[in-house]
């Protein structure tokens, strides 16, 4: 009987001891503390690696669908942006330091383009014809016009010039090409490109050139999306194989909502003039763009430079606006007079 009574002694007092659970480390024991932090930091960086993994993979394939680099692109697209936006809607006149050196570096980029061709272009002959150009729209239409005449003229006359005193044998094919594209060069960029400067001149023409940009860069946009998703059916393979029917109709959406709501809330016409506004701007658009592939096509070049990382070089990205700015000044003095009467 007393072997029984001390085997059902009660223990003695005391904090009752729990049994560890499995997996996790006691707080008091520094060792399985530190590892437990140490398998954390492992399986989080190992979770980071793949993440990174899968959005590089995932990048390029979307890279290799749309022939660049998609982050690069957008990110720059969004500083160009806050840029444009900036200026025409708080100082408009602070767009002439935008505008102006960028039309300058296309045509620099344009005139090297043609000289890695084979080409012969005048370089410095051109960016002063630019400058000009861009500057006479301040003294007047009719001057504006003369003035690109005589700059045309001009550098025309310099290749000319130029040609003979080099007497290096060119055949006479090739030097009538150089002297057309000479002349050529700053009407496509310098010329268009002074247009911005008309229309933004004009009583309120900042928030008529912002839409011209605005539409523009959403028929780019949707092209891009549409194609990437719906793209099967070439549009022009022998100019440019990645543009499809199916990118175009989505610019064609792009378009017809942008001109609209622009036209109806920004430039005050009404939502029938806004979708005239958008289709005018989706033709000559899509035009530039499918000339300027045209041009790179007949160069033998992807991009004009790199310039701008993600979009090639500047003039690849005022490809489709460079020529809406004819049916843009137009629009303006068919169009505005409308806004009074809405």
């Amino acid at each position: 009987m007393s072997d029984e009574r001390s085997e059902s002694a009660p223990a003695p007092e005391g904090p009752p001891v729990r049994p560890l659970r499995r997996g996790r480390p006691a707080l008091n024991d520094p060792t399985a503390f530190s590892s437990h932090m140490r398998n954390a930091r492992s399986e989080f960086e190992h979770q980071m690696e793949r993440a990174r993994v899968e959005f590089e993979e995932a990048n390029e394939r979307i890279n290799a669908r749309s022939g660049r680099n998609l982050f690069m692109a957008i990110l720059i697209g969004v500083g160009i942006g806050v840029v444009v936006l900036g200026s025409l809607l708080f100082v408009k006149w602070a767009f002439i330091a935008f505008a102006v050196p960028l039309c300058l570096i296309g045509i620099f980029e344009f005139s090297r383009a043609l000289q890695q061709a084979g080409r012969r272009i005048d370089v410095i002959p051109q960016m002063f014809a630019g400058v000009v150009i861009m500057a006479a729209v301040f003294a007047g239409y009719l001057t504006h016009w003369l003035v690109t005449f005589a700059s045309v003229v001009f550098v025309i006359i310099w290749r000319l010039v130029a040609q003979m005193t080099a007497r290096d044998g060119r055949r006479y094919g090739d030097v009538v090409s150089d002297v057309l594209l000479s002349g050529f060069v700053p009407i496509y960029v310098a010329f268009h490109g002074s247009l911005t400067l008309a229309i933004l001149k004009q009583d309120h023409g900042e928030y008529w050139l912002l839409a011209v940009l605005v539409v523009a860069v959403a028929v780019d946009t949707g092209a891009y999306a549409s194609g990437i998703v719906f793209g099967r059916h070439p549009m022009a393979p022998r100019v440019s194989p990645n543009k499809t029917w199916e990118g175009f109709a989505g610019a064609v959406v792009a378009s017809l909502i942008a001109g609209a709501l622009l036209g109806v809330f920004m430039v005050q016409i009404p939502i029938w003039a806004g979708l005239v506004f958008g289709l005018a701007i989706l033709l000559s658009a899509t035009v530039g763009d499918l000339g300027e592939s045209l041009i790179k096509r007949d160069l033998g070049i992807k991009d004009m430079s790199s310039f701008l990382p993600g979009h090639g070089g500047v003039l690849d990205r005022l490809d489709s606006i460079l020529p809406s700015m004819v049916p843009g000044i137009a629009l303006f003095f068919l169009l505005s007079p409308m806004s009074a009467l809405v």
